[in-house]
């Protein structure tokens, strides 16, 4: 099964916590303190594996979670790191932010990777806050969270050449003669709805992928049918081949056909119009078509006329080779890889900056006779420390004076004896004293 869009949910490792530790050996008088740091919590790294070609996997496995690192060790030994966890996406995926909508990293080629989730801090062991004035603290810090997310992942298909054209003009058909491809194929509107790739070998050494992407119909670019499904597949080709049923079997006018694709492949980005093109004019083989082809070429050669166009009839074969042959001309002459800009479709492509800077302001609101700190700041330092000691909780109750908390909870009317709520934890305010 052919799979090119995914939602899944990543979650980096969290920090190992920092301890708090003493020597204690018979003959090491003073020893001090001893308590080593925690590990880093593994990143979740995406890497490119040219072996994939779907992202089948991602649909039975939607949730990536990361080892945390180690705790701190006695001796002054920090715990190890989490190793990272590699995960394998195909060339050609975009990773996208769910929540943003920013494009976090566009993977092309194979061992190409990028962290899209980082693994937390360890927290620092007691060793770490030792002074002059304080030679044996016993603090220690928490292990950093990891972060989290919900990462979308868009594949597009990596494809030397991509055949376009309306729903049973020949393209699966034409796979299937050139390469050992094995398509569905059958007399029926969107036969094909996941692309399909094979390699097509010219002769001389010389190959490439050809890539029979879904059918389009008309309006495909505003997401109308298989709409985007399709599209963004066509962006990663470096040479389009327009096939055309010149034959006119499903009662359309081809050169009106050709002229809708054009339209669309322009009107859902830009840069598609551009792209180098081949007419392959199908069908060759069916009554009429060599009458059509003539009105076709006329009608086409006064909109563009250095287009190339090319009759084959995919049934008896004919012209197939020489289109196979210009192709890989072509694609001798353009770079192996095509820039991508990204569709300007706000409804999916709109990217929220937002401000890095700390927030480092606070709120109190009063909750009946409790009265409620709400800060990120100390939210943030409260989930690092391990408020399991005195000392922690001295060290809290000045980083609260200093920041103006103190003052702030006097003027809103906190007595003696108030109960002051930060995050999880509930204080008794002390009046005078350097702590809560």
């Amino acid at each position: 099964m052919f799979v090119d869009k995914a939602k899944i949910y990543v979650k980096a490792g969290d920090g190992g916590d920092g301890i708090v530790s003493f020597r204690r050996e018979k003959y090491v008088p003073e020893g001090g303190p001893a308590g080593g740091d925690g590990g880093k919590g593994a990143d979740i790294i995406f890497r490119v594996d040219e072996g994939l070609r779907t992202l089948m996997d991602f649909r039975y496995q939607r949730h990536f979670k990361a080892k945390r690192g180690e705790k701190g060790r006695n001796k002054s030994q920090h715990g190890a790191n989490a190793e990272n966890m590699i995960v394998r996406i195909p060339p050609g995926t975009v990773i996208m932010d769910d929540d943003s909508g920013e494009v976090l990293a566009d993977l092309t080629r194979h061992g190409q990777q990028v962290v899209v989730a980082r693994g937390g801090r360890g927290g620092r062991g007691n060793i770490r806050f030792a002074t002059p004035n304080n030679p044996a603290p016993e603090l220690a810090e928490n292990g950093e969270e990891g972060e989290e997310r919900y990462i979308v992942l868009e594949l597009k298909v990596m494809a030397d050449v991509g055949l376009v054209g309306f729903p049973s003009v020949g393209k699966s058909t034409l796979l299937s003669v050139v390469s050992a491809a094995k398509p569905k194929i059958g007399a029926y509107h969107f036969t094909t709805i996941t692309p399909n790739l094979g390699v097509v070998g010219v002769g001389e050494g010389r190959s490439f992928v050809m890539a029979d992407l879904p059918g389009l119909i008309e309006g495909a670019h505003e997401g109308i049918g298989l709409g985007h499904e399709f599209l963004r597949h066509v962006e990663r080709t470096r040479i389009i081949v327009h096939v055309v049923d010149m034959s006119g079997s499903e009662g359309r006018d081809p050169f009106e056909d050709w002229v809708k694709i054009n339209d669309e492949l322009k009107l859902y980005n830009p840069v598609l119009a551009e792209r180098p093109q081949i007419v392959a004019a199908n069908k060759m083989d069916m009554p009429e078509s060599e009458e059509n082809l003539e009105q076709f070429m006329q009608k086409v050669r006064e909109i563009q006329p250095d287009i190339e166009i090319m009759p084959i009839s995919s049934l008896t074969r004919k012209g197939i080779q020489e289109l196979l042959y210009r192709a890989a001309d072509l694609l001798d002459q353009i770079p192996d890889e095509v820039v991508v800009e990204e569709v300007a479709d706000i409804s999916e492509r709109k990217v929220y900056s937002l401000d890095k800077k700390e927030d480092e302001g606070f709120r109190i609101v009063r909750e009946n006779e409790i009265f409620v700190v709400e800060s990120a700041k100390i939210d943030r330092m409260m989930k690092r420390m391990q408020l399991n000691s005195h000392e922690a909780i001295l060290k809290l109750a000045r980083t609260l004076r200093h920041m103006g908390v103190d003052e702030e909870l006097r003027k809103r009317g906190a007595e003696e004896g108030t109960i002051v709520r930060i995050g999880d934890f509930e204080f008794e305010f002390v009046e005078g004293s350097s702590y809560y």
